[in-house]
């Protein structure tokens, strides 16, 4: 665990915004933001459903976001943020993008690979390992995504109703 700094803050409230265009296209709004020197080199969100891509997490838009604007697949030195843990999936491109430190704000039980459940990140037999900070924003983060599934199951319960209220 590393200290939290006031960058990290600023650049967890950028992929918090990330995440709302994730929400404005009814993807679960996950943002990330990629920082190198203080400056972004690449950003994502979640994008799984409007891409037709299982792979299309916010982290690896970022870094493939990244890659193009660098030029290159590796990307020392720098640092990602993310407004969920990330998945193995994500975890394992984190290490071979050789990102130097990631930084989450909500955790997640179900499918963290950045010590929830697992910890890729930091696994001993792994080449790279990499620096995780971890709940910074976390209950705003958090809130970000109850508040989407709250909202996405109201809306299925009312078509639900309305499908109910039609074949009356």
């Amino acid at each position: 665990m590393f200290d939290v700094n006031d960058d990290d803050v600023k650049w967890m409230l950028y992929a918090k915004e990330l995440g709302l265009k994730a929400e404005s296209q009814n993807e679960i709004p996950v943002g990330a933001v990629l920082v190198k020197n203080n400056e972004v080199i690449g950003e994502g969100w979640n994008q799984s459903i409007t891409l037709n891509d299982p792979t299309a997490h916010a982290e690896v838009m970022a870094l493939r976001d990244a890659g193009q604007r660098v030029g290159n697949y590796r990307l020392i030195d720098s640092t990602l943020y993310v407004t969920l843990e990330p998945c193995s999936m994500c975890a394992s491109a984190l290490v071979h993008a050789r990102v130097k430190r990631v930084v989450f704000g909500a955790s997640d039980a179900k499918t963290g690979a950045a010590g929830s459940i697992m910890n890729l990140l930091q696994h001993e037999k792994l080449n790279h390992q990499i620096e995780v900070t971890k709940g910074v924003l976390a209950d705003e983060c958090g809130a970000q995504l109850s508040n989407f599934f709250k909202r996405r199951r109201a809306e299925k319960k009312a078509e639900k109703q309305a499908g109910k209220t039609h074949n009356s």
